[in-house]
């Protein structure tokens, strides 16, 4: 199965019916629509593989994933549609995914990065690992179904806290605030998410599915109506002189010097 899922995605199977999901978009993983499509179409696939029970997602890097690229001109990170955005049409798919994911941080899960690790069920952290919304800091509006996901895991007021203050939140932080579930050293990362991943995959396959289908109830429905409230918001920001201004702020590594408009 290595190698199938386009240019940065791949996949292999380990014994103890363990997945890994690897992905590679150097250097800073960005997430895109193509990306997202292609990890959906793995975990997708692994939900039918009879050998994979449990799920290790994890990238290539000193980044979890730094977000979207919002300065590339390809309109892959989907934010030009004016009506629609792709790239959360794949954010749902990867909810609808049947079985478990631990996710495997190692560095920056910022923005849809932060998206992207909240996919999982447990998020194993390296001591290195940086967790940020840091949208408003961008002129911006969350997005990715973070507006439903992230309060959904660490509550309202902790989540207003990351969104409005855009603040990066370090491994011990979020450990204490549930935000990931283990901390190790970088270098026994993967195996930490490995032994996790593996304790589940110990369990009878069907009763993991149907424990966890209970458990996250119509996720992937709140996502979707979560994305679409979401992409409401961004598209009038996306036109503001707040959002340009955010843009060339945070690429020049200095506060922005916004205007309310």
């Amino acid at each position: 199965m290595k190698d199938k899922y386009g240019q940065h995605v791949s996949v292999s199977l380990h014994a103890g019916h363990i997945a890994e999901v690897i992905i590679d978009r150097p250097p800073n993983n960005h997430v895109s629509v193509t990306l997202m499509s292609d990890l959906a179409d793995a975990l997708e696939d692994l939900d039918k593989e009879a050998d994979c029970r449990a799920t290790v997602l994890r990238t290539e890097g000193k980044a979890f994933c730094a977000g979207a690229d919002l300065v590339s001109t390809d309109g892959d990170h989907g934010i030009e549609n004016e009506t629609s955005n792709p790239l959360y049409d794949q954010a749902v798919r990867l909810y609808a995914v049947q079985k478990p994911i631990v996710v495997a941080v190692q560095g920056a899960a910022v923005g849809a990065g932060l998206g992207l690790a909240l996919i999982g069920d447990f998020r194993v952290a390296a001591h290195e690992a940086r967790f940020s919304a840091n949208f408003t800091r961008l002129g911006f509006h969350p997005g990715f179904g973070l507006t439903h996901t992230l309060p959904r895991l660490i509550g309202h007021g902790r989540a207003e806290l990351m969104f409005l203050t855009s603040r990066r939140v370090k491994a011990d932080e979020a450990l204490a605030w549930g935000l990931a579930d283990h901390i190790v050293n970088l270098g026994e990362l993967r195996d930490a998410a490995f032994s996790l991943a593996r304790e589940i995959a110990e369990n009878a396959p069907l009763a993991i599915v149907s424990t966890r289908k209970t458990l996250r109830g119509d996720l992937a429905t709140a996502v979707r109506e979560a994305t679409n409230r979401e992409f409401v918001e961004q598209a009038w920001l996306r036109k503001t002189e707040d959002f340009q201004e955010g843009i060339r702020s945070v690429n020049e590594r200095r506060l922005g010097n916004f205007k309310g408009r």
